[in-house]
């Protein structure tokens, strides 16, 4: 064999050992790229079908036990319609200003009564002796009389100025609120002043003044705490038309400047049956309320809830749900994951 027949299988061997390196490189890369798709594959498996337009979320026992799910079976309930009612909580800055002077001002007046008392019978002493004999001046009298003239006067303004102070607390906030306020320990207003309480106007129908009502922020999906009745408001809330009410509710997370919706049973209404679904049973996706109807041992269908009357730990429903329906009350939100991770998978194959 020649030296040149020699070069050129030396070269084809290099060429074979390249491609070989090449092929090894790219083909690692494409194996992986193989293997990682059928692993989202498996990891993307769905558990949601199409029923009659309708997603339904299908989960073995073992999974549903798995996953947490809990159900609850809805019974037969009746609920006797609310009326909504809006107003704002207030905040008492002003009465506690009105309350300060005007207890300043009674304890001014308090002060000057002691001192009349005081120049009243320095004066009348003072009198005595000069009529007997003059033993002393009449100078002396005049003075004593002009002083005990001034505490007089001191008293009047002190007096005037309570009164004044008092009156402004009846015009502004009421007789209840100005007669709380006008107590010196503080009384019945001491919540409010230590904001263990808030106040709160509320805007009411004609006719209407219920004992309690329940509040809650506006537009708010918290749970709504209990607020009683304090009396009339001589405000009028610069939003709304209608007669307004003082409400003392636990301050929480009222603020002051809050608008707050009041919720409060019509007196002789009628009942309305339906079915009480627990707020457990909810979540909220785009902006309402779902809750998972259990409709066989593995499947399970998103059903919107209504939540326009709030009955407490729950919503009242009408239509929609009755009674022996079974919900989910516990891994509802995991439900929701399944179906929407089932909806991006058949809008990225779209």
């Amino acid at each position: 064999m020649n030296r040149k027949a020699l070069i050129i299988i030396g070269l084809q061997a290099v060429i074979i050992v390249v491609l070989a390196w090449v092929l090894v490189f790219y083909g690692k890369d494409e194996f992986e790229a193989v293997q990682q798709k059928d692993d989202e594959e498996i990891k993307t498996e769905t558990h949601v079908t199409k029923q009659k337009g309708a997603a339904v979320v299908k989960l073995s026992a073992d999974a549903q036990q798995a996953s947490g799910i809990a159900v609850e079976t809805l019974k037969s309930a009746s609920h006797q319609a609310e009326t909504v009612s809006y107003g704002s909580v207030i905040g008492i800055e002003p009465l506690i200003d009105l309350r300060a002077r005007y207890l300043a001002a009674l304890a001014d007046a308090n002060a000057v009564r002691a001192a009349i008392s005081n120049s009243q019978q320095e004066y009348q002493r003072l009198l005595a002796l000069n009529r007997d004999n003059r033993n002393v001046s009449d100078r002396a009298v005049q003075a004593a009389e002009a002083a005990w003239k001034a505490d007089q006067a001191k008293l009047s303004a002190a007096e005037t100025q309570a009164n004044s102070l008092r009156d402004s607390l009846r015009q502004q906030w009421g007789e209840t609120l100005a007669r709380w306020a006008m107590e010196p320990q503080g009384g019945a207003l001491t919540k409010l002043l230590s904001h263990e309480e808030t106040l709160v106007q509320v805007v009411l129908p004609d006719g209407a003044q219920p004992q309690n009502i329940d509040i809650k922020p506006a537009a708010s999906r918290g749970k709504a705490v209990a607020a009683v009745l304090v009396s009339a408001s001589p405000q009028t809330d610069p939003t709304l038309q209608g007669r307004t009410f003082y409400y003392r509710a636990p301050a929480g997370e009222l603020r002051a400047g809050m608008r707050v919706e009041a919720r409060f049973k019509g007196q002789g209404g009628k009942s309305a049956g339906g079915v009480m679904v627990p707020n457990t049973a909810v979540v909220w996706y785009a902006g309402k309320a779902w809750a998972y109807r259990k409709q066989d041992d593995d499947q399970f269908v998103r059903s919107l809830v209504d939540t326009s009357q709030e009955a407490g730990d729950g919503w009242f429903n009408r239509s929609g749900f009755q009674a022996g329906d079974v919900i989910v009350v516990s891994g509802a939100q995991l439900l929701l994951s399944e179906e929407l991770k089932y909806q991006i998978k058949n809008e990225n194959e779209d």
